[in-house]
């Protein structure tokens, strides 16, 4: 496996800032989960699907950032190694929702960019901060994230089962990186990082609904 200087990785790190933020140009690696599977809206149903699809799509930028921020500063080759991996299977997220939020007749949130800026400036801080604190950060993430996708399940229509698959199997995933980050040392956060933490997720679930 070849070795990569810091400058090899900065310019890595902005190709995966492009791919993650220009609509169209991140590809899955598998199979889209909704494939084979029917939904059937109203109108207002479609809106509110639309938001929800949006909101998941902007917190994939957010996961592609930390995780791009976290490779970039961890300091063991095999803590890198693990965050890359993970943000590949989260391009497989990225690609899944806006294909759906193309079925929708709907576009990604325009404040991506400032999503993904904040959310790698804070990847990076918590690689700087030791490799047990970074796995610490992407555990206490993913364990959000599917607190959020579980919600939005329990609002999808019954009748959307396009993305219903595609919710299941991307807390599937993110459940996997939680247990993965814990197996390899992450550190259980402080409550005030953790509180943060709920904050910012909040405040970004609330405002790319809309926007």
């Amino acid at each position: 496996m070849r070795d990569y200087s810091s400058i090899d990785r900065l310019i890595q790190s902005f190709d995966q800032s492009l791919r993650s933020l220009v609509p169209g140009a991140t590809t899955a690696h598998r199979a889209n989960p909704a494939h084979n599977h029917d939904a059937k809206l109203t109108i207002k149903e479609a809106r509110h699907v639309a938001g929800l699809m949006r909101v998941n799509h902007s917190g994939e930028v957010c996961a592609q950032a930390l995780y791009h921020g976290q490779a970039l500063t961890a300091k063991l080759p095999t803590v890198r190694q693990e965050m890359e991996h993970a943000a590949v299977e989260e391009q497989d997220h990225l690609a899944w929702c806006e294909d759906r939020l193309i079925e929708l007749d709907s576009v990604p949130s325009l404040l991506n960019p400032m999503w993904y800026a904040m959310s790698f400036t804070m990847g990076a801080l918590a690689g700087l901060a030791g490799d047990k604190y970074s796995l610490g950060f992407v555990a206490e993430t993913e364990r959000q994230v599917s607190l959020h996708l579980q919600d939005h399940l329990s609002q999808l229509p019954a009748s959307d089962h396009r993305s219903r698959e595609i919710l299941l199997q991307m807390n599937e995933d993110e459940l996997a990186h939680r247990n993965a980050a814990i197996q390899a040392g992450g550190v259980e956060l402080p409550p005030p990082i953790c509180v943060t933490m709920t904050a910012i997720s909040k405040f970004m679930t609330k405002t790319s609904y809309y926007i």
